[in-house]
């Protein structure tokens, strides 16, 4: 199966890095472009660099260069770890089955951004990480894959992020491809 890998930060890195490891094709890399003010390298960049994989960085994925790129690539699925902006319809339609995201929250509840604070001020008891199919809404496609983790008293933002949802997200986005395979 042909993957296209949209993602960024660490959480991206580590997920294609396990997509790697798990021996999937990945065909393609799509990451945000470096920062002039970017104290750090971008991962996703340096983890498709290492595999020598096809790396595109636009400024925004609905730009008419990203569309054709992906097309040309011929996808048969597009797998997004830690996106930001809105895959437009074009670039789905693209991938014979659409596309996957990673989201922390049980979805429905939570869509769009800041989804694990949103938990916490709201004084949650559980959590979790949704992988579900993309669609041109906000975290709105059918679920494949949910997970629920306790939010502890003594949870932060942080504590929950990347002591739960992080290491279950990124085996979860692997899981995720294994079965639609």
């Amino acid at each position: 199966m042909r993957i296209i890998f949209v993602g960024q930060a660490p959480f991206g890195a580590e997920t294609l890095e396990k997509l790697l490891d798990n021996q999937e094709t990945v065909v393609g890399v799509i990451t945000t472009p470096e920062q002039p003010n970017q104290r750090q390298p971008n991962p996703v960049r340096l983890c498709a660099e290492k595999h020598d994989l096809p790396l595109l960085q636009p400024k925004r994925l609905k730009s008419p260069e990203a569309v054709a790129w992906v097309k040309n690539l011929a996808p048969d699925l597009l797998v997004l770890a830690f996106v930001t902006s809105f895959v437009p319809g074009e670039m789905i339609k693209c991938a014979r089955h659409g596309g996957i995201n990673y989201h922390p929250s049980l979805l429905p509840k939570y869509r769009g951004g800041s989804a694990i604070n949103w938990a916490v001020i709201n004084g949650e008891e559980e959590t979790g990480v949704s992988v579900h199919f993309i669609d041109e809404g906000v975290d709105t496609g059918p679920i494949l894959l949910q997970e629920k983790v306790a939010i502890e008293p003594d949870d932060t933002v942080k504590s929950i992020y990347f002591g739960k949802l992080y290491p279950m997200g990124v085996r979860m986005m692997a899981e995720a491809v294994r079965l639609i395979r």
